[in-house]
């Protein structure tokens, strides 16, 4: 394994060794939405050690005997795509009215004991909403524009002019949600459940912690992988064209 750096970014890390993914999960180091940081910003804001941590990492990339994680940077374009289409996509598609039905039960029944669950209902329903037409955006703008960009040997003509433009507007959603789910995680004491929560309590938060560790991955797998890797296509195939 390379040598990691405090300087190096989370994202670019995790987009080199997925396995750590779960390192820093365990730590609540935000690797998607904060994939941008390196490793002493993101240290520092959760009062970590830089150094010791990067050593941390290092030891568990050696010690590494986890269930295997799919390695996204070593994917084509049109094979990522396909990837975070056929399982981040609809998985979501499936879970998200599960989920909507949970929030509600629980918020319906034990709302008057906890507020709270009322605010985690309302926060999950919006999220569900902007996610599914973030989704739908993917498949029919974006995801086309990036495949057309890799089948190309020549720069190709976009509706949108630059695929910098729909990427910037999936990243500002993604940020979106991801503050949706820290609300959720806030809101829930971290998926605790109080002595009295019932089993549909109990499960509406295993699902929202699931919820948290899918879409970390997802937008990993986007925002420091799959966009990166366009625009760098994209400028390549402009490169050409001004040769």
């Amino acid at each position: 394994m390379s040598a990691i750096s405090v300087h190096d970014t989370v994202g670019e890390v995790v987009a080199r060794h997925p396995a750590l993914s779960r390192t820093l999960e365990a730590v609540g180091v935000d690797y998607c939405c904060g994939g941008k940081r390196t490793f002493e910003e993101a240290c520092r804001q959760k009062g970590l050690d830089p150094q010791a941590f990067v050593a941390q990492l290092e030891q568990a990339a050696a010690e590494d005997g986890q269930e295997p994680v799919i390695d996204a940077a070593a994917m084509d374009l049109a094979e990522l795509a396909d990837h975070i289409e056929q399982t981040h996509h609809a998985w979501l598609r499936e879970e998200l009215p599960r989920l909507e039905a949970l929030t509600s039960r629980v918020a319906s029944v034990h709302g008057d004991e906890d507020p709270r669950l009322v605010e985690v209902r309302e926060t999950l329903h919006a999220m569900s909403a902007e996610l599914t037409a973030h989704m739908a955006k993917e498949e029919l703008i974006l995801f086309p524009i990036i495949r057309k960009l890799a089948a190309s040997e020549t720069l190709p003509v976009l509706h949108c002019g630059s695929v910098a433009n729909p990427i910037r507007q999936m990243e500002l959603e993604h940020h979106d949600a991801g503050d949706a789910l820290e609300r959720m995680r806030t809101l829930t004491d971290e998926y605790t459940p109080p002595s009295w929560a019932c089993n549909t309590y109990r499960a509406m938060l295993e699902a929202l912690d699931r919820l948290e560790r899918d879409m970390h991955q997802h937008v990993h797998k986007e925002d420091n992988v799959l966009f990166p890797k366009a625009a760098q296509l994209e400028a390549t195939l402009a490169e050409w064209v001004h040769a």
